[in-house]
């Protein structure tokens, strides 16, 4: 079974600790953290990521990716004692800084600059967003420990999934659920990424298709993507036929295999995951917005069969 992890997303400004520079989040997309945090190395593609922010629940996701990397980290501690405990500067005192450790009061700390690797998280496929369904106390209950004052906590899922469903979030953890089990089969949660080609590709379903999304039907261009109907991250190429445009939401969940196109009719099939959601559930049965060509015929049959014959 994946591991889980709550993880704090702090913004820079609300950052106390005074020791580093903070991380350039973005919950519902990536996180990132370094080797000098604890646990820095066991977070793994398909592990459950809840993100917090110390006052109660963001969102929870599947990792579906880490990206890694090295960097130099400038960090920050007291002049007279060399802890990293230094308070945020102090606009209307001098001197600007107090250390909490020492007490010491001094007008900058010392800088220091540590070679260490750098971790991006990237969990944007299967992110659903829960903001302020559970606050900080219920969150720290569920970790292993819970007096963890840890940025990288491990989490019991099955505790907080079953808190998510009593919440009447039930479909937040179906479409969770779904992310893990497309990766334990060995599949990419995100069947289309930004490539180079890629605005190329959008222009020509644009000229070729108009400003329609091929689910329901026309729309501002703007609010149109280009999807690949095939994994164009594992095949590098785009194909004929190999594309449609979206809207975005559509996108995603197309993705995912919550929306897909019975092939023997070419109309929508929405996945139970969504029955809560009436503005996708009334696209059930629809017929395709779009004339279909044999290639995109036959890519939405392989969609059909990889989320749909193999549940």
């Amino acid at each position: 079974m994946a591991n889980a992890w709550l993880v704090l997303a702090v913004p820079d400004e609300d950052r106390t600790h005074g020791g580093n520079d903070g991380y350039e989040d973005e919950p519902s997309e990536h996180y990132g953290w370094d080797s000098t945090v604890p646990n820095h190395a066991a977070l793994t593609i398909g592990d459950v990521i809840a993100l917090w922010d110390t006052k109660s629940l963001l969102g929870v996701s599947i990792i579906e990716n880490i990206d890694t990397g090295q960097a130099v980290k400038e960090t920050y501690t007291c002049p007279e004692c060399g802890r990293a405990r230094a308070s945020r500067p102090r606009r209307n005192k001098a001197p600007a800084y107090r250390c909490w450790n020492c007490k010491a009061e001094f007008d900058a700390p010392a800088v220091h600059h540590k070679e260490v690797t750098t971790y991006r998280s990237r969990h944007s496929a299967a992110w659903v967003d829960l903001a302020g369904l559970l606050i900080g106390a219920e969150l720290r209950s569920l970790c292993h420990s819970p007096n963890s004052q840890l940025s990288l906590r491990p989490l019991d899922w099955a505790r907080l999934r079953e808190k998510i469903v009593v919440s009447s979030a039930a479909t937040s953890v179906r479409i969770t659920d779904r992310a893990q089990r497309q990766l334990a089969g060995g599949h990419r949660l995100v069947m289309v990424r930004a490539r180079v080609g890629q605005g190329a590709f959008r222009r020509h379903l644009l000229e070729e298709q108009g400003a329609v999304c091929a689910f329901t039907g026309p729309a501002p261009a703007a609010a149109l993507e280009a999807a690949h109907l095939y994994s164009y991250a594992a095949d590098g190429q785009h194909r004929p036929q190999g594309g449609l445009l979206l809207r975005r939401d559509l996108h995603r969940l197309f993705d995912l295999g919550l929306i897909a196109v019975d092939p023997r009719q070419d109309t929508l099939d929405v996945a139970p995951e969504l029955a809560g959601f009436v503005d996708y559930t009334r696209l059930h049965g629809r017929p395709v917005a779009v004339l279909l060509g044999r290639g995109h015929q036959a890519w939405l049959a392989a969609h059909w069969d990889l989320h749909r014959n193999s549940r």
